[in-house]
């Protein structure tokens, strides 16, 4: 059982008792939600009515004590739009909290990120995020105990060499391209002392995390700003940046200038002093940091801990890197790192991905296709599938580890083929990193097997009822297999009496383990 299972089954009880606590009775259900790049875990809170609060649980009690003690400052003593802390257990690792809304601005902003079209609706959020963001920093930083922050109270040295040495030590160097490490930490020098420039004279609170998928907008429209319990003293561009260059946004240059006119307008509007054409002249060097910081956070949450959907910003982060080199003019003061954007759009921005993933391997499929893979689904307590065409081979996964979406009411009666418990199991997380080592693994003995005309090839995959997981991944497994090699697949999910022929077809293979493993070198057209 995985430490996140254990986990949820204990948040259960707490939520419970601090439901109790808080309302005089016990709550109606409890749902988990899905998770992001840190440890700690989200519940969806509902009374007998379907009204919902929020529960978090994290082990960091400091972070914990940050975001709580940030809470009431920000709203109960600013009135800014921020969940307000019900209540909060004993040993600090849980705590209730007021419902922010059911999507967050990214999605609700989807439409327009895949038209380009962006109505006023769109545009009325985005200013009023600005706004709020304005807002957030002056009222916010006035009167504030930065005490309370953590890890640290401000944006100091320390802060902005480890955000720096985060993107060259997780993301450059696992990339392999190969570069002046004394030339590159001179001009990590420079920045540092660019963006410390006014330190001592920052008083507005930094959010640190300021982008569209921390804000939650309300059946009425109204926004909400979460995951603040990073935040600490530091300069207003910070979080300018990270909003208007999230790396999957896409919002187009002339979005991003309309919105930081909007900012810079409520901050001079708060703040007399506000200075607009120093901070118009700033934001460059502070929209590079915050590029290389989420790089280096692609590359740990990716590469290090090998979670294959950070990767998918990659390409994005990289073309937004490069693109700054483009707009302003930041080469003369840090030339080493527009080479390397150069270099790192070439190997990892869109364009070069999707050439790569277009590239046939160094071996043609057979004109005639003799391979059927047999995948199923099955319950370790009935036993392992037997080979019916007698080889006696083939791969056993255990899918155990991952979270279970059978330890919950909703899902008991539901299988792994449901949309909901689908949507489960891609949220939380685990079930991603597990289907990419199983699709490696597999690959390589579908393409070994193509090369040598075998023709059988059995992949289990087994849970404790063979319901959920095991069902999910098989038809992960099976779907994928097809897609990409075009080989006939037997589905079959035993404890479901359930049997699906996905037939042979002919397709282009496609390589596309390439953002997976960076350094590998591939050849093509052997």
């Amino acid at each position: 059982m995985s430490d996140k299972t254990n986990g949820r089954a204990t948040d259960m009880d707490k939520i419970s008792d601090l439901y109790i606590r808080r309302f005089g009775n016990p709550p109606g259900k409890v749902l988990p939600l899905a998770g992001a790049g840190s440890n700690r875990r989200y519940y969806r809170v509902e009374d007998e009515t379907g009204k919902p609060i929020a529960a978090t649980s994290g082990d960091d009690v400091l972070e914990n004590r940050a975001f709580i003690a940030l809470s009431n400052h920000l709203g109960g003593k600013c009135h800014l739009p921020v969940p307000e802390v019900l209540e909060v257990s004993v040993d600090g690792t849980m705590y209730l909290q007021t419902w922010a809304g059911d999507r967050d601005l990214f999605s609700a902003l989807a439409p327009a990120r895949d038209s380009g079209n962006y109505h006023p609706q769109d545009l009325t959020l985005l200013e009023e995020s600005m706004r709020i963001l304005a807002r957030v920093q002056y009222l916010g930083g006035k009167d504030m105990d930065f005490s309370k922050c953590y890890p640290c109270e401000e944006m100091d040295e320390r802060l902005v060499r480890w955000d720096l040495n985060y993107f060259k030590y997780c993301f450059l160097k696992p990339s392999g391209l190969e570069f002046d490490e004394q030339a590159l930490q001179n001009e990590f020098d420079r920045m540092e002392g660019l963006l410390l420039q006014d330190k001592s004279s920052c008083a507005t609170f930094m959010v640190r995390d300021f982008q569209s998928r921390n804000i939650m907008v309300g059946d009425d429209g109204r926004l909400t700003v979460i995951d603040f319990q990073g935040g600490r003293r530091g300069p207003g561009a910070y979080d300018v940046a990270s909003f208007l260059w999230q790396a999957k946004a896409h919002y187009p240059d002339w979005l991003k200038e309309s919105l930081i006119e909007v900012y810079v307008k409520e901050m001079a509007s708060l703040d007399y002093s506000f200075d607009q054409e120093k901070f118009r002249s700033k934001l460059p060097v502070f929209v590079l940091f915050r590029i290389l910081q989420t790089l280096g956070a692609y590359g740990f949450r990716g590469w290090v801990e090998r979670k294959p959907h950070f990767l998918e910003s990659v390409p994005a982060g990289v073309d937004n890197l490069a693109k700054v080199f483009e707009n302003y003019s930041l080469r003369e003061s840090f030339p080493v790192i527009a080479e390397l954007a150069v270099r790192l759009q070439q190997r990892f921005g869109q364009d070069a991905v999707e050439r790569q993933r277009t590239k046939h391997l160094h071996h043609l499929l057979p004109t005639e296709n003799p391979l059927t893979v047999r995948v199923t689904s099955f319950s370790f307590k009935k036993g392992i599938p037997a080979d019916p065409s007698g080889n006696g081979g083939g791969f056993v996964f255990d899918c155990r580890a991952p979270h279970n979406p059978g330890r919950y009411e909703p899902y008991k009666k539901q299988t792994g083929l449901d949309g909901s418990v689908r949507e489960f199991l891609e949220e939380d997380g685990e079930i991603q990193p597990f289907i990419a080592e199983c699709e490696r693994l597999v690959d390589a003995s579908v393409e070994r097997y193509l090369q040598r005309g075998f023709t059988d090839l059995a992949v289990n995959f087994g849970c404790t009822g063979g319901q959920h997981r095991s069902v999910y991944s098989a038809d992960a497994i099976a779907r994928h297999l097809n897609d990409k090699y075009g080989v006939r697949v037997l589905l079959t999910h035993r404890e479901q009496g359930i049997a699906e022929e996905l037939p042979a077809k002919e397709v282009t293979v496609e390589f596309d383990s390439f953002l997976r493993d960076p350094q590998k070198t591939y050849k093509t057209g052997e």
